[in-house]
């Protein structure tokens, strides 16, 4: 019976979240059992610090042929521990979850009955959301940027992690070994078809948040420059205006010399100067753009793996391997 593959997936990274853990289990494993399908739950531990892999290793052996343990070796960050534990899942839907609580695990149903209807994507959007104003106003920001960088089909909320996959997809997903890849954006681009749910939102049960102000802003530098060249295009056309300007400057001084004295030009050297800071802030800005997709081309140049798997926990049994 426990060989036998489970219907639904459900694939939770868990960066030490030991205070969360206990009750994160246990609310899975009743939100599993009320649904009509069989299912897995996949704990990936992304290198914690603290009692987490323990807690799971327990875990494992407590609740046999229900849990799996996904032990990566160090911490890989967020999407890459969701891409170990999507290698590692057997089911037909695979529905993703964060560990903190803030998402119900109630709420996967919701997800789950979506995906048996046909669909190759479900999003969620949070009702009533308890998150701080920096965080919110943070979310609105990538939204919004995934929304212009995003052809065609898009999410009204990329940033709750409580997401369901088709099995279709989620192998695409696989095939895609790019570094610092945007799990929900490749998802939708290869859905065929998708649609969200309204779901519920708690404040975090215990600890602090992972993602720091400036894991945030790398985010946004990921989604920027692995998702798109639109930004090149853009700095193009900016020093081509800029270029403009200064010619355009440059012709407006040499008239206004020739219709007033030659000494009138000599009182611009401040403009001048102001100018020349603006295309030199604009080169450098360039410059850490480029610099931006030239680290990512290296990145992948060197074909390292996006995660370690060190063991994997399946009841009373110990797999360990080396897993890209």
């Amino acid at each position: 019976m426990a060989d036998k593959k489970p219907v639904v997936s459900i694939v939770i990274p868990v960066y030490n979240e030991e205070l969360n853990l206990k009750d994160l289990i246990a609310r899975c494993i009743a939100a599993g059992d009320k649904m009509p399908w069989s299912y897995e739950l996949l704990l990936v531990d992304d290198g914690s610090s603290d009692r987490s892999a323990e807690m799971i290793a327990a875990a494992v052996k407590e609740n046999e042929g229900k849990i799996i343990g996904v032990i990566l070796s160090t911490n890989f960050g967020q999407h890459a521990a969701v891409t170990a534990g999507l290698s590692k899942s057997r089911g037909k839907y695979i529905v993703t979850l964060d560990a903190d609580l803030q998402n119900p695990p109630e709420e996967i149903h919701k997800l789950v009955e979506k995906l048996a209807e046909g669909y190759d994507v479900v999003g969620s959007i949070r009702e009533n959301r308890q998150d701080t104003f920096f965080r919110k106003i943070a979310s609105k920001t990538v939204n919004l940027m995934v929304r212009r960088l995003t052809r065609g089909k898009t999410m009204t909320d990329y940033g709750c992690m409580l997401r369901g996959y088709s099995r279709p997809v989620v192998n695409a997903i696989l095939d895609c070994h790019e570094q610092g890849k945007f799990i929900p954006m490749l998802a939708m681009s290869f859905a065929r078809k998708s649609t969200e749910v309204m779901v519920k939102h708690a404040e975090r049960a215990a600890g602090e948040s992972k993602y720091s102000v400036w894991k945030l802003i790398a985010l946004q530098y990921d989604l920027l420059t692995g998702t798109s060249t639109f930004p090149l295009r853009v700095l193009t056309i900016l020093g081509f205006l800029v270029a403009l300007l200064g010619v355009c400057f440059g012709i407006f001084i040499f008239i206004l010399t020739r219709i007033n004295d030659a000494e009138w030009g000599r009182y611009g050297v401040f403009t001048m100067f102001s100018l020349l800071f603006i295309v030199l802030g604009v080169q450098f800005a360039g410059m850490g753009l480029l610099g931006e997709y030239i680290g990512k081309i290296h990145l992948n140049a060197r074909g390292r793996p996006q995660y370690y798997i060190e063991k994997t926990l399946r009841g009373n049994t110990i797999e360990e391997q080396n897993e890209e």
